[in-house]
């Protein structure tokens, strides 16, 4: 499932697509969202909806509104709103099925460490115990094994891109500082979780 993003025109869009592997081809989905956004997350959840949160408008709007795509009905429904509103964030499923939800930057230009949690089964948005240590966006964020989530890198818009990491915890719902840090500071990379952990 694509949605929203820019177009070749730099209009942000609220259309959404599907791939099919089999056929390999895209068929626009029966709804669209229903706030066109760009730097928003996707999330799978363990129920095989996708919640869309956050993002922005490109034009300096930061959009709070979260929603879901139901793949059965392939259409959109609004579920909360995010607090606050947030983009260039993270969203990583965890193991007990919650999403969390982290840093990116709020509707007054300010870097975030702020996190919460999205429910999927009561619906809600519900702030962490604790706050990232370093405000942080364009970073990225990878469930472990342990069920960890390892927080690299990003960007904190004063002294610059970040080589520090963090660690949350989904038991305590609060982050700690890793004992090493990256080699290089870097921004707008990627994190990919290996067979070996």
């Amino acid at each position: 499932m694509i949605a929203g993003g820019i177009d070749i025109n730099g209009v942000v869009i609220a259309q959404a697509e599907l791939y099919d592997p089999a056929a390999g081809t895209f068929s626009v989905t029966t709804g669209a969202l229903h706030t066109a956004r760009t730097y928003h997350t996707a999330t799978l959840l363990s129920n095989g909806k996708v919640l869309i949160a956050g993002g922005d408008d490109n034009s300096g709007v930061v959009i709070a509104q979260a929603e879901l795509y139901d793949p059965v009905a392939k259409t959109f429904s609004i579920v909360g709103d995010l607090s606050p509103a947030r983009t260039l964030h993270t969203a990583t499923l965890l193991s007990n099925g919650t999403v969390l939800i982290a840093g990116g930057v709020d509707s007054g230009g300010a870097v975030m460490a702020s996190a919460e949690l999205y429910d999927p089964a009561a619906g809600t948005f519900s702030a962490t115990t604790g706050a990232l240590h370093t405000v942080r966006y364009q970073h990225t964020a990878t469930l472990l094994p342990n069920g960890k989530v390892l927080i690299t890198g990003g960007n904190d818009n004063g002294a610059g891109v970040i080589a520090q990491a963090e660690l949350y915890n989904p038991t305590t719902k609060i982050f700690s500082v890793t004992t090493g840090h990256l080699n290089t500071a870097r921004a707008l990379h990627t994190a990919t979780l290996l067979l070996n952990g």
